[in-house]
């Protein structure tokens, strides 16, 4: 039995809610409450296994209830609203307080594809309710200069950087940002990124992370040259990697992990393609998309980071291509940062 805490504020929509879940013998509604303070306690009292968390409530919003919750009795939480105008920059928002999904509000029963939506939800919340969050801390007690690492312990790789390579899913948005601001002065190797997204929101995200950033990020297209400096997203429900000739290849091939695109798929093509050459690094996200790979990296010589427990929504990737010891460091997504600034600071062109 799932336990579920909804915190909604409209009555219609709390009560589609209490609806849906009504209807699965396996979840159980622990509390309903109707803005955030309330939720905050009612998880401290009720000790729920998933939160649905709406983000426009009276008082404290959905977004700082999240926050306080994971930092404080940290718990699975959904955000969920049907009245945000952006949604790319909503999901940036969840992921940063420290959710693990942001979804739009189930569609009523006079909608066509009710049904559809409700099962979405449904699966959602089952998903979810497995994973194992951490303790996140507010923004202002976390450190917010770290001096740059040195190449101790790196090895010779780092002077030949061709490219790096990144694969994110939950949570993986927040970070990816502040990853790419730390490397908009004087990044001069492509980056490719493969990063887990609902459907519709690869776009929105390359141009999020483009303006935030101010490097030039893109949706990645086949047969294009990756350049220096440039920032490339693979696009929805195709595979994304690199040949030897430093061109982007996209393909419709069978998923991985249940994925398309998918992080191994990347990993495994620039190992083949740059051996040594490349950094590989693996964020936040459920699951082990791209665990394995990230050891063939390194095997090959590659530098290798995985994204550290503590900073992690979700430590799934990272801690897999961790216990197959193919991390050559463990950082957090600040110490990521100075650690390829570094690495590109040092590269041959």
């Amino acid at each position: 039995m799932i336990n579920v805490l909804i915190a909604e504020d409209s009555p219609t929509s709390r009560d589609l809610l209490i609806h849906i879940f009504n209807s699965d013998p396996e979840i159980h509604i622990s509390s309903a409450v109707s803005n955030g303070a309330e939720a905050v306690a009612a998880v401290a009292r009720r000790k729920p296994d998933v939160v649905m968390m709406d983000v426009h409530m009276p008082g404290m919003d959905g977004f700082e209830a999240t926050r306080r919750i994971m930092s404080t009795q940290p718990v699975p939480v959904i955000i969920v609203s049907e009245t945000l105008v952006n949604q790319v920059t909503a999901t940036f928002d969840a992921y940063e307080a420290g959710a693990v999904a942001f979804m739009r509000h189930p569609l009523g029963p006079g909608h066509p594809d009710h049904l559809a939506s409700a099962a979405e939800l449904l699966r959602t919340v089952k998903l979810m309710a497995e994973v194992k969050v951490v303790r996140r801390w507010h923004r202002q007690d976390r450190p917010q200069k770290l001096a740059k690492l040195s190449h101790t312990g790196i090895g010779s790789a780092a002077g030949a950087m061709q490219l790096i390579a990144i694969g994110a899913s939950t949570g993986g948005p927040i970070v990816l940002q502040g990853i790419l601001k730390a490397l908009a002065h004087g990044l001069n190797v492509p980056v490719l990124i493969v990063q887990h997204i609902a459907p519709g929101f690869v776009q929105g995200l390359a141009e999020l992370l483009g303006s935030s950033s101010g490097l030039p990020v893109h949706v990645a297209g086949h047969g294009i040259r990756a350049l220096p400096g440039h920032v490339y997203i693979a696009p929805e429900d195709l595979h994304m990697g690199i040949d030897r000739d430093g061109r982007i290849t996209l393909n419709d091939g069978a998923p991985e992990h249940g994925l398309r695109p998918s992080v191994s798929r990347l990993f495994r093509s620039v190992a083949e393609s740059l051996g040594p050459n490349a950094v590989g690094v693996l964020l936040t996200g459920m699951g082990k998309d791209g665990a394995a790979e990230l050891r063939l990296m390194k095997d090959k010589g590659a530098v290798t980071i995985a994204q550290d427990e503590q900073s992690s929504v979700v430590h799934g990737m990272p801690g897999e291509a961790i216990k197959l010891d193919a991390a050559t460091l463990v950082l957090p997504p600040d110490k990521i940062a100075a650690t390829l600034t570094n690495l590109t600071d040092h590269t041959v062109n």
